[in-house]
């Protein structure tokens, strides 16, 4: 719109402007035809009335004082030439110094003879303006030419100029009105336009395939933008079926992998015990003098078996079914150091600048966390010459940290993606589903857990509980 109200300014100022200089032309013309009428007239007066034979040797004579009048009452020079262009009398006083010429080019003389109308008008200049002058033949009473008028006219534009300034002006004003005008009604159009736009724009990049997306609701949308909104929300409503469809499918795909997983763990001490059984009822003797002592041989390795079993199921029970949470306000710090406490080893140490962080947190899971994390340093460090695992727990700004380091064999790069992945693990024993019940109560409590680690020099896992849970879920 302001490029077009440009445009059309420059176009009307175009045309203005030509239109001015063409009026201002034609009007020039026009009056210099008839100043050259009026001359015309005088002169053949004046040669009515004069006693001298009209001929070109005696203009000189019959306008001697004659041309001076003629001037006057007219207000306009003008010269007369003879027929071979030399100058015969001149208006103008001192016309020898002046830039009348005193003789006409030969060019002037054959356009004036060849004129149809017999008048020729040049562009001349002096004294760094610019002219016009025009030529016409004198006649006697026989229409005979004996001589040559010259009429320079000067134009005066300084009346039109001004007036095209003021035309000028007054159009600028009124497209500056109008251009004021245009951005103004551009500005709330494109808001306009656009405010709908916006509002799909933060809607598409609020999305989110892992949540509930909201559906976009705008009043009196326009057509075009009515259609975008319709695809979007149909979009949002597939997306919800195919993410309901997908968790769906997740879950019964994570409990076929957790059956498979429970029936594989089961089957490995149902063997020896199966082997134990067939074992025993083949060398069975009673009256073997060992017997008592084959007997609790057999029933110690049929509990270490059952024990092992129940441990799956407590493991796999842990996991998948955690239990409520108790928010109590808690000092973190002795928490932590009574979940230290309860491992033997020596090389296990404890360490906070703090005597006391108080958080809301729930007891048992707070001890489960640091139980799996020293634990899990533990198995990392068998085969270390000097094992360390360290500790520690202080305040970070609005949080408790708790960082467990150990001096073990580190993780490698291939297994840094899936630490916390349920069932995974590299040890040769256990079934993976510590750190990922670890992840699952940090995350609960809007926690952190991450680890860094250097393969062959240690494990560091750092946790961090925000010290006030409110909006926690529970």
């Amino acid at each position: 719109m302001i490029f077009w109200v440009v445009i059309a300014f420059v176009l009307i100022a175009a045309v203005t402007i030509y239109q001015y200089s063409e009026q201002n032309r034609d009007y020039h013309a026009e009056r210099m035809e008839r100043k050259e009428e009026q001359i015309k007239q005088s002169i053949d007066l004046a040669l009515q009335k004069t006693t001298f034979p009209v001929t070109t040797e005696n203009l000189g004579h019959i306008f001697r004082d004659e041309i001076y009048e003629i001037a006057l009452v007219q207000n306009i020079n003008f010269n007369i030439y003879d027929l071979q262009g030399q100058l015969i009398k001149s208006s103008r006083p001192k016309f020898e110094v002046d830039s009348i010429s005193t003789c006409l080019d030969a060019e002037v003389l054959n356009n004036l003879a060849s004129s149809p109308n017999k008048r020729y008008v040049e562009q001349k200049s002096a004294a760094g303006y610019s002219y016009q002058a025009s030529y016409t033949y004198i006649s006697d009473k026989r229409f005979k030419n004996v001589g040559i008028l010259n009429l320079p006219y000067f134009e005066d534009n300084s009346f039109n100029d001004k007036e095209l300034k003021e035309i000028l002006l007054r159009l600028t004003g009124a497209y500056l009105l109008l251009m004021l005008l245009a951005i103004g009604l551009a500005y709330f159009i494109s808001k306009y336009i656009t405010r709908s736009l916006q509002t799909i724009s933060d809607r598409l990049n609020q999305t989110d395939l892992t949540k509930r997306n909201e559906k976009i609701i705008v009043e009196n949308p326009s057509e075009e933008i009515g259609k975008l909104i319709t695809s979007y929300n149909e979009m949002i409503d597939e997306l919800e079926i195919s993410a309901a469809k997908l968790a769906k499918g997740e879950r019964e795909q994570a409990w076929r992998e957790m059956a498979k997983q429970v029936a594989h763990e089961i089957k490995n001490p149902l063997t020896p015990m199966r082997l134990s059984v067939q074992n025993f009822e083949r060398k069975f003797d009673p009256n073997d003098p060992d017997i008592i002592k084959k007997v609790s041989e057999y029933s110690k390795t049929l509990i270490q078996q059952i024990d092992t079993m129940s441990s799956i199921a407590s493991a796999f029970s842990n996991f998948a079914n955690m239990p409520a949470q108790q928010n109590e306000t808690l000092n973190v710090v002795k928490i932590v150091k009574m979940a230290v406490d309860i491992f033997d080893e020596n090389y296990i140490h404890f360490s906070s600048e703090e005597e006391e962080i108080i958080a809301k947190l729930d007891r048992t899971q707070l001890i489960r966390v640091v139980t799996n994390l020293v634990k899990n340093a533990t198995q990392a460090i068998v085969n270390v010459d000097a094992p360390q695992v360290l500790v520690t727990v202080s305040k970070d700004g609005d949080f408790v940290k708790m960082t467990v380091e150990d001096n073990g064999m580190g993780i490698s790069m291939q297994s840094k993606d899936r630490v916390f992945e349920p069932k995974f693990t590299t040890k040769t024993s256990g079934m993976g589903l510590g750190l990922g019940m670890v992840k699952n109560i940090v995350e609960t409590y809007k926690g952190t857990i991450n680890f860094t680690s250097e393969p062959g020099k240690g494990t560091v896992f750092t946790v961090r509980f925000p010290m006030s849970n409110e909006g926690v879920n529970i």
